[in-house]
């Protein structure tokens, strides 16, 4: 995403904008971490949510990353915010993407634990290559040592901001994804 696309998908002001990314060594309290915000998510939502996946790196045992829970959340209807936005504001998330041309794609963050929690429609494909691509993570130590490298190397330049990086990873991403037998994409 270039720099206009990144401010116009962000809600609440422009994101911060950073010089490091860090990337911490697993962490074995970061499924307890999920755990406490998924039980949080759920008390919040009620039958609203129709899944909830820890997706992302720390979801995968011995693999580096930002520590930063990343969570899929699933509910009838990404645009009626009214729905799930204000219940998961109560319990201390803010909306702070909004991608209209992006499966309506939804990103609020949380802050105890640190949380990305990403919000999507039922039968979205994203959700389906996240969770194929965590699969891969978990099951295959040639692409954990892969996808850890490249983290490790892309988190030693400077980036104006996060999504700078996220984006820089998409080819080693589909590389993966590839292997895994997933025909999507990743690019918004």
């Amino acid at each position: 995403m270039d720099e206009a696309e990144i401010l116009a998908a962000t809600v609440g002001g422009p994101p911060p904008q950073y010089r490091d990314v860090v990337i911490a060594d697993y962490d074995p309290a970061w499924p307890r971490w999920f755990e406490r915000a998924a039980e949080g998510i759920r008390a919040a939502l009620g039958d609203k949510v129709l899944q909830l996946d820890h997706v992302g790196s720390t979801s995968v045992p011995d693999l580096a990353a930002k520590p930063v829970i990343d969570i899929d959340l699933v509910v009838a209807d990404t645009t009626d915010e009214d729905a799930y936005v204000p219940p998961l504001e109560a319990i201390g998330y803010v909306l702070r993407v909004r991608e209209p041309d992006w499966f309506e794609h939804r990103m609020l963050r949380g802050y105890d634990p640190p949380v990305n929690l990403h919000v999507f429609n039922p039968g979205c494909e994203e959700v389906e290559r996240m969770l194929r691509f965590r699969e891969q993570l978990r099951t295959s130590e040639a692409d954990r040592e892969l996808y850890a490298r490249t983290k490790r190397e892309l988190a030693s330049q400077v980036w104006r901001y996060v999504q700078n990086y996220a984006d820089a990873k998409t080819a080693v991403v589909q590389e993966i994804l590839s292997r895994a037998g997933c025909r999507c994409t990743t690019s918004r």
